[in-house]
């Protein structure tokens, strides 16, 4: 095994640290969430906390790792009778449950692939000879392994949907349960749920993002001498870890010794009236949904308190509980800035301080502590971040410019246009792409639609289709008595139709007729809507501008809506309309796309009022452009900009060189009468032909 990097040799990252060891300390806090941009240590924190964790005594042999106090009644690998801790375990014990010996090991950190299967992530339960022969034999899985240690997935946010659901079931419940055809197996599954982000890859879904307790933003320091010490500790690392180690030996041993002594100290903790006055009214003032952030925000304040060495929470505690547990519960929709207003949370506090609260000799080495000096500033207050400062300019009416969460709400729809739910755009057929919820597609989730011989391990039954195939067989086989003789030529796999998420390329026209400021206000305000619902349906976006003489790929194609967003706020307009050079521009970003994610599917939104400007028959040139992609199959949308008494139609024209549709502004609207309409009159016309 490859000797970890210390913890305490971790140079500034208060924040990221002093999360981690909360979550030490006091596991019910929940997880932690770290955000932050590529090579910032992320991942290296989380590896290092795991030789932190004191040992967990075990029942031995037991794969769920149970208990020897209270072993799990439910344990597949149970029932348990345990024996003293260090105990020999008897010969008679080998088969499988009765008396255990207990033993201790080390805590376990258990890594999630963000390309790991449901398999992989619940366990294995062979239906096969669960069907042919009666077994329940089930492998456990990555939850199994993670129990009473720390479950750790880099990329988080990249994670599959359906193994999202599962990590939250697990998460909420405290246990796992794998059910297919009737055989069941349940285990218990507590952790310490870590993830890691970059948040230009997309961000997470807001069920599972509520679950992680405490999130921390982290980002390289600026300052020169805290860069040179981590680069000097990082090569001194690389050339010896051994001796790196062993350098670090003393004050890993002290910080280890300092969590224990806080888990000791953390049930004798109070949290007074005052203190839960304070939690409540701060989730109130910054409009947090449901009762979780109160609840992180206790237990993050108790296990400040007791990683202070203090038996009383302080209104200091709950003032750093509200950074750790807040900033992620306040995001909306994907355009919001993490963040909380200090000047507020600080307003918030004083009104509701009590005399219990106060401290007139706080502990030096108070709740910042890392077992360590602090290195640098290390203020780690997330100030920066917060999204309630005001810029240097206001932009310039109608602009399109989006408004920072919590500055001048009541002005974004003059600026942007107030985004709305827009109708369900999908491409046509059956797909095989990744996950989601926008087109049909062939997936492991999703209605049972048929059944086919299983190409590998079976992993959903179709029941029926099973019988039909052995029912013929049964007089052959010598069948007795009531029962089925099911054999493995039998068995087949169900085929299900779910949603896969599919790339939207955004085509959108910058050029002056697009320009005039009402105009390009709106038309900002549906594509903030479209990359919201893109958001939603969990798909890939790019954007495409043409203006002038030429067009640009403003943003490759990428799962982070927000990038896109902040993009289209700063996208400059006018000068002619190169139509043309948008759609060969678009053709050429899905041409390396498909080279790349040959699965995904593309659907090309254009947004234009039709018209095309500058060079020799513009017009022609665009609808050439446009046969591109009509003759590849490319399904897209037009979205018409064109306003006005007098229109050309320009952009339906161009809808039908392209082989797809065209819908207004309006119509774009989910609650659209003129959308529904046109959409029963598209029909008529396609089966028509």
């Amino acid at each position: 095994m490859s000797t970890p990097y210390p913890f305490t040799a971790i140079v500034g990252m208060d924040d990221l640290r002093l999360g981690l060891l909360l979550n030490a300390v006091s596991p019910a806090v929940g997880g932690v969430l770290v955000r932050g941009e590529k090579g910032t240590a992320k991942s290296t924190a989380v590896r290092a906390l795991s030789a932190l964790l004191p040992e967990v005594a075990v029942v031995a042999g037991c794969r769920f790792s149970c208990d020897p106090g209270s072993p799990d009644p439910a344990c597949p690998d149970g029932p348990h009778e345990v024996a003293e801790i260090g105990a020999a375990q008897s010969a008679s014990d080998k088969g499988g449950g009765g008396r255990r010996a207990g033993v201790s090991r080390a805590a376990r950190m258990v890594e999630l692939p963000v390309g790991a299967s449901e398999d992989r992530l619940v366990g294995a339960l062979d239906i096969e000879r669960a069907l042919a022969e009666g077994v329940k034999a089930f492998e456990p899985g990555l939850l199994a392994d993670a129990h009473r240690g720390i479950l750790y997935v880099d990329e988080v946010n990249l994670l599959h949907d359906h193994l999202v659901d599962l990590l939250l079931d697990a998460a909420a419940m405290g246990a796992s349960y794998v059910e297919r055809e009737g055989v069941s197996v349940r285990h218990a599954a507590r952790f310490l749920l870590v993830g890691t982000m970059n948040p230009e890859e997309g961000e997470l879904r807001p069920q599972l993002l509520d679950r992680f307790g405490l999130t921390v933003e982290v980002a390289a320091s600026r300052e020169t001498d805290q860069r040179v010490e981590v680069v000097r500790r990082r090569l001194a690392y690389d050339d010896d870890p051994a001796a790196f180690a062993a350098k670090w030996a003393g004050e890993e041993a002290a910080l280890r010794a300092r969590i224990v002594t806080a888990r000791a100290l953390l049930p004798e903790v109070r949290l007074g009236d005052g203190a839960l006055r304070q939690i409540a009214a701060t989730c109130a003032a910054f409009e947090v949904d449901g009762m979780r952030a109160d609840i992180v925000m206790a237990r993050t304040a108790t296990a400040l308190a007791a990683w202070a060495g203090r038996s009383d929470v302080l209104a200091e505690d709950v003032r750093q509980a509200a950074l750790l547990a807040l900033p992620h519960r306040r995001r909306r929709n994907p355009f919001d800035a993490p963040g909380l207003d200090e000047d507020k949370l600080d307003d918030t506090l004083e009104q509701n301080s009590g005399a219990e609260d106060e401290d007139p000799d706080p502990d030096p080495d108070g709740p910042g502590g890392g077992g360590q000096p602090p290195q640098g500033d290390g203020d780690g207050d997330g100030s920066s971040d917060s999204p309630d400062q005001p810029g240097d300019a206001e932009p310039e009416a109608g602009e399109g410019q989006q408004a920072p969460a919590g500055s001048g709400g009541e002005q974004a729809a003059a600026r942007s246009g107030e985004p709305f739910r827009t109708k369900m755009l999908s491409v046509p057929g059956l797909g095989e792409g990744a996950a989601g919820r926008r087109s049909r597609a062939r997936t492991e989730h999703g209605r049972t639609t048929g059944a086919r011989r299983p190409q590998g391990a079976l992993t959903k039954l179709h029941l029926a289709a099973t019988v039909q195939a052995a029912a013929p067989h049964q007089r052959a086989r010598g069948r007795s008595g009531r029962g089925l003789v099911v054999r493995r030529d039998d068995l087949r796999q169900a085929t299900r139709e779910g949603r896969e998420g599919n790339l939207v390329l955004f085509v959108v026209d910058a050029s002056g007729s697009m320009a005039a400021r009402q105009r390009m206000s709106a038309v900002k305000g549906a594509v903030l809507s479209l990359l919201l619902d893109a958001y939603q349906r969990r798909d890939k976006v790019g954007l495409v501008t043409f203006r002038g003489k030429d067009a640009e790929l403003v943003l490759p194609p990428t799962s982070s809506v927000d990038a896109a967003a902040v993009r289209l706020e700063t996208l400059p307009t006018g000068g002619r309309t190169p139509l043309s050079a948008g759609l060969l521009k678009a053709h050429d970003v899905l041409r390396v796309e498909k080279m790349r994610d040959p699965s995904r599917r593309p659907l090309v939104v254009v947004v234009t009022d039709g018209r095309a400007t500058g060079g020799p028959e513009p017009l022609a040139l665009a609808a050439r452009a446009a046969r591109l992609h009509a003759v590849e199959g490319v399904a897209s949308v037009v979205v018409d900009c064109e306003s006005g008494p007098v229109r050309l139609g320009l952009a339906g024209d161009l809808a039908r060189e392209l082989g797809g549709t065209a819908v207004s502004l309006d119509e774009l609207r989910a609650d659209s009468i003129a959308g529904l309409v046109k959409d029963v009159q598209g029909i008529n016309n396609r089966r028509a032909a």
